[in-house]
């Protein structure tokens, strides 16, 4: 077993975690591909925007940090994640559910401590390699709930489907992640870079999902503006 953070890093030299590196490119194309799709449904959904842009900051942060595992690095990975997470999560309350800006905010701050509590628990029972992938649970959760609170409260079926399946998408992403050291021994490649390749697939369906659904009117109560998707 490597003593490395991941499976594929045997060094320290730039280009010791190359399958981890090179997949980060999957996020860029995803945000690229739904750069694509928001200007086709009219260019003017600023919150997906800014989103999009994260999925291209977690790429470049991931492939920072792959290649050169430092503290700063590490940052880059993280934040931009946790950023989209949360940030994703407060609109689809907004978007999907229909909530005023208080409900959001409180519901955001809700999720955002039921996540610190899942991750405190993780570290306490589980093995310390795999403590970083139990951190994601939450985020699994709140994919498939979401996706249940949209199918109960009549939402968009469409939605509700594009949520449930990158939720189904994430749940293999994570069992990936979680097997890259337990298999380093058998998979001497690793299978995080798995991690990557779903990751992305799972961010530019939760993009999707929110472009299709199209930003509520300000002037219109919960009446949407359609995207002009053709």
């Amino acid at each position: 077993m490597r003593t490395y953070g991941y499976c594929e890093r045997i060094g320290d030299h730039l280009w010791d975690e190359p399958w981890n590196a090179v997949t980060n490119g999957a996020f860029l194309l995803a945000a690229l591909a739904a750069f694509l799709l928001w200007r086709r449904a009219g260019g003017r959904d600023r919150p997906v925007l800014l989103l999009t842009g994260l999925v291209a900051a977690i790429g470049i942060g991931s492939f920072l940090f792959h290649t050169a595992p430092q503290p700063w690095t590490l940052a880059a990975d993280v934040v931009p994640i946790q950023l989209f997470a949360f940030s994703y999560f407060a609109m689809a309350l907004a978007r999907f559910v229909g909530l005023g800006p208080a409900a959001t905010g409180l519901g955001t701050a809700a999720f955002f401590g039921f996540a610190l509590f899942l991750s405190w628990t993780a570290a306490t029972l589980l093995p310390p390699g795999l403590r970083g992938s139990a951190g994601y649970a939450a985020f699994l959760l709140g994919l498939w709930g979401m996706a249940g609170v949209l199918l109960r409260r009549g939402g968009s079926r469409q939605t509700a489907r594009i949520i449930a399946l990158a939720g189904l998408v994430f749940a293999v992403s994570l069992t990936f992640r979680t097997l890259d050291r337990p298999l380093c021994d058998v998979i001497p490649l690793g299978t995080h870079w798995l991690w990557h390749l779903l990751n992305a697939t799972v961010l530019y369906l939760l993009l999707r999902a929110a472009i299709l659904q199209g930003p509520v009117q300000p002037d219109a109560g919960s009446r949407r503006s359609r995207p002009a998707i053709r």
